[in-house]
């Protein structure tokens, strides 16, 4: 008996990252991310799963939604499909999420594989609540909830498995979500909306992103004085968001953009809050050469690809992996847990090239040596 695999894309997921507007939630916000080059990223990262699960393709079932929602990227891929849904045109809500959600629980597909961020899964939750095995591909800025896979390479992987297995055990994964307004003013209100039912398998599965420790701003204050001591003249600085990052802004005395990338010349501020065409050409003009300083997700470990995606690989790749300054407290490297970092930058090569060892300053005239993996 054929296996029913459902698969709902956010087609505008991320597409606010590059452009350094911290989501894509509303028409408004839409609007100026495509005003500011913006381009769609969830249907490549969901076909980079569905390529996962070619071995499955004769004994498979597709069900999906209309256009770019889905059928496309289905049936460029060679799947046969099954549509839902009678939207149209190319903009999408998440009330069509829904809907197409819904459909999926009446026609009891054995797993709904979803492209999107947090946004995207609250709205599958408030459609199928755990009724259905569900499991995220990462296409979203901020992409907080346990809900989501590594990597799409990873979605597709894991989901090969589930299918394959029959019925492998489920577990409960948070759907979390933060406010976007009050994340454009550099405050974080995040909340829990509920759980889904995902494949448990850790070895594929991000974790929940976990908040900072509030006993460690003595470490982090270390950290900054370090780097900022370590800045040369003439070498451009392109410092990512965070709170450990914002240590190095406060050591040099400078304004940040908290959940931003600021650049910083001879200890300057050059330009605040910039997108992915800004810093390429900034780094156009620049003569003396680049540093990225970004910082990991607690719990999680990504430097790159998780609300950083001003760091475009177009970007990474100018600047060098040799000129890539990682920063966390050791607080933040034993949330891991042992795990390694991750980057998932959409670009495979450039993740193969990330991959390995790499120092992270974990302190004044402290480092560690941490494993990189994709």
């Amino acid at each position: 008996m054929k296996k029913r695999l459902g698969l709902i894309v956010n087609p505008v997921a991320g597409m606010g990252g590059r452009v350094g507007l911290k989501g894509t939630d509303g028409l408004h916000i839409l609007k100026k991310a495509r005003e500011l080059g913006a381009v769609p990223l969830a249907p490549r990262r969901a076909a980079a799963a569905l390529r996962q699960l070619v071995s499955l393709k004769e004994g498979l079932d597709v069900i999906t939604c209309p256009g770019n929602m889905g059928e496309d990227l289905v049936r460029e891929q060679g799947f046969s499909c099954t549509v839902v849904g009678d939207r149209q045109g190319e903009d999408t809500s998440g009330e069509d999420t829904e809907g197409c959600a819904a459909r999926m629980l009446e026609l009891k597909v054995d797993l709904l594989l979803f492209a999107g961020g947090d946004g995207t899964a609250r709205n599958i939750y408030h459609a199928v609540g755990q009724r259905l095995p569900v499991l995220g591909i990462p296409a979203g800025v901020k992409i907080h909830s346990a809900v989501f896979a590594a990597s799409p390479a990873s979605a597709g992987a894991l989901a090969e498995l589930f299918l394959q297995e029959g019925a492998p055990e489920v577990a409960e994964g948070e759907v979390m979500d933060i406010d976007e307004e009050a994340f454009r003013e550099g405050r974080v209100s995040a909340r829990l909306y509920g759980y889904l039912q995902v494949p448990a398998d850790r070895r594929f599965m991000q974790n929940l992103k976990l908040g900072g420790n509030g006993g460690e701003e003595e470490a982090v204050a270390a950290i900054g004085h370090t780097v900022a001591e370590e800045m040369e003249e003439g070498c451009l600085y392109l410092v990512g968001p965070g709170t450990t990052t914002r240590a190095v802004m406060e050591a040099l005395n400078l304004k940040n953009t908290l959940l931003g990338v600021d650049v910083v010349l001879n200890r300057q501020l050059l330009a605040a809050d910039v997108g992915e065409a800004q810093l390429l050409e900034i780094l156009k003009k620049q003569q003396k050469g680049a540093r990225i300083i970004v910082t990991i997700i607690g719990g999680q470990g990504y430097i790159f690809g998780r609300g950083n995606q001003q760091f475009s690989p177009q970007v990474i790749k100018k600047v060098g992996r040799d000129n890539i300054t990682v920063i966390a407290s050791r607080a933040k490297l034993l949330s891991l847990q042992g795990e390694p970092l991750r980057v998932d930058t959409g670009d495979e090569e450039l993740d193969k090239a990330l991959s390995g060892y790499i120092k992270v300053v974990t302190g004044e005239k402290e480092s560690s040596i941490c494993r990189v993996c994709y």
